[in-house]
């Protein structure tokens, strides 16, 4: 069993890096092989002009294949995902995400986006095949505290909530066992 984090951020420093460390780590301590795909670090020029043929794109698009579990990290903009996480999920195949787990995570900087998640982001993964979508987390921004040194630390509860949405991950490693 593999999941993917597909982190939708559009640069390193963002806070969605901070989770998509949190829970590379907690998989990882739990034994769970992953891998992560950082959009923002795929050829621009092949994300613009949707170029299918791109062996970065082909790489990337295995691990989606090949992956059980798919966790998709985005930032909210003007109460949506990042283009730049479209122009990736616009290079998958028509059914990328069937019978695959979803988990949807995404950092805004108000309440007043957290349904972007399932108004926007949900249908675009159903599209894709997706049919087994988890509670999606939303985190505030001012959540997630960034550190000089370029670490990250959360909030109790935004550990909790993202914990909770990870366990049916673990539990699903173990009943392919």
């Amino acid at each position: 069993m593999s999941t993917v984090i597909i982190n939708g951020a559009n640069a390193k420093q963002s806070r969605v890096t901070g989770v998509e460390q949190f829970v590379g780590q907690f998989l990882k301590k739990n034994n769970v092989e992953t891998d992560v795909i950082t959009v923002h670090e795929l050829p621009a020029e092949d994300l613009i002009t949707a170029n299918y043929a791109s062996e970065a794109i082909k790489n990337v698009n295995r691990l989606v294949e090949k992956a059980d579990t798919v966790i998709v990290l985005t930032p909210i903009y003007k109460a949506a995902y990042s283009g730049i996480l479209k122009t990736y999920l616009d290079l998958l195949p028509q059914k990328a995400l069937e019978n695959k787990f979803i988990i949807p995570v995404a950092v805004g900087g108000s309440l007043n986006h957290l349904l972007a998640v399932n108004y926007a982001l949900k249908p675009l993964l159903s599209e894709l095949g997706a049919t087994e979508i988890a509670k999606s987390v939303y985190i505030l921004d001012k959540q997630i505290s960034k550190h000089e040194d370029g670490s990250f630390s959360f909030e109790d509860e935004v550990e909790e909530r993202l914990i909770t949405e990870l366990k049916p991950v673990l539990k699903r490693q173990t009943q392919k066992v």
